[in-house]
């Protein structure tokens, strides 16, 4: 009975090493699917950022306009790297650990056949214990079922035996494949930051070598210009009638310039309302890095 004590010791052991496997690398992969499905809804949402930033670009000034190209394209170029980031950890990270799954279930299914065995065993020196007991003077009996409980233990060390090796390769791969597993998650990690500090770099210098000083001038050129034009009436002669002083000239420009601003504010205020705000679906077409 030690014998047999200590067989179902060995299987349960090997049990709990497929149970713990199955458990976590279930967690791993339903978490490591999550984080690579929210990296795909951060790259979607930074297209979304990259063509408002062209939009926006389109309305301003030639130097602010060519800054602001510039910026969105760097941000544009991360999210390509992104989306290779994302296309790496759906073929490095996530397929292998579901591979798992089949991996994990033929070993149960050895398992479970290992322990049917041993129960054969268990049953026939049961059956061998009850006939020397009943029937201690029938000597065919009980050499009948001494056999069998002779065959049912070969099984039962062969299917032991086997079981064990299975789980030691399953082990010993699972070792492999979980150390490997992470490296190639970590290198992909840094390669993708790599990439984006380099092209983030080239962001904040064109940022930073913006001209903002040129930008104003040219705004405040445009505005004096503008502004200038109804300043500049030429003096005459012909002195205004009582009944329509100055100041109501005076009054119409500056009606007529906040009515210019009026349309501009609300045509503005139309495109900000037009601005989607859901999701974009799916994933983006025509990348290479």
């Amino acid at each position: 009975m030690n014998v047999l004590l200590s067989r179902d010791n060995q299987v349960r052991a090997m049990e709990n090493i497929v149970t713990n496997a199955e458990r976590y690398f279930g967690q791993f992969c339903s978490l490591l699917a999550s984080y690579t499905r929210k990296t795909a809804r951060l790259r979607d949402k930074a297209d979304q950022l990259v063509k408002q930033l062209m939009d926006f670009a389109n309305t301003e000034n030639p130097e602010l306009r060519a800054t602001m190209k510039d910026f969105a394209e760097d941000l544009a170029k991360v999210q390509d790297y992104r989306q290779a980031e994302v296309e790496r950890l759906e073929a490095k990270v996530i397929s292998p650990l579901k591979l798992y799954g089949a991996q994990i279930k033929q070993t149960r299914a050895d398992i479970k056949k290992c322990k049917r065995v041993q129960n054969n065993e268990i049953k026939q020196l049961e059956k061998l214990e009850k006939l020397r007991q009943k029937s201690p003077s029938d000597r065919q009996m009980i050499s009948q079922a001494e056999t069998s409980a002779q065959r049912a233990s070969v099984d039962t060390n062969r299917s032991t035996h086997h079981l064990a090796e299975t789980v030691d390769a399953f082990q010993e791969q699972k070792l492999k494949d979980l150390r490997r597993i992470f490296s190639d998650f970590v290198t992909i990690e840094m390669v993708f930051h790599a990439k984006a500090v380099e092209v983030y770099s080239s962001a904040f210098r064109t940022l930073e070598s913006y001209d903002l000083e040129r930008d104003l001038q040219d705004f405040r050129t445009k505005m004096r210009g503008v502004y200038g034009h109804s300043e500049a009436r030429p003096l005459t002669d012909n002195s205004p009638s009582p009944s329509v002083p100055w100041p109501l000239a005076s009054q119409s420009v500056q009606s007529t310039m906040a009515h210019q601003e009026k349309d501009e504010e609300e045509s503005e205020a139309d495109s900000v309302e037009e601005i989607p705000l859901e999701d974009l679906k799916g994933q983006q077409q025509g990348r290479h890095v």
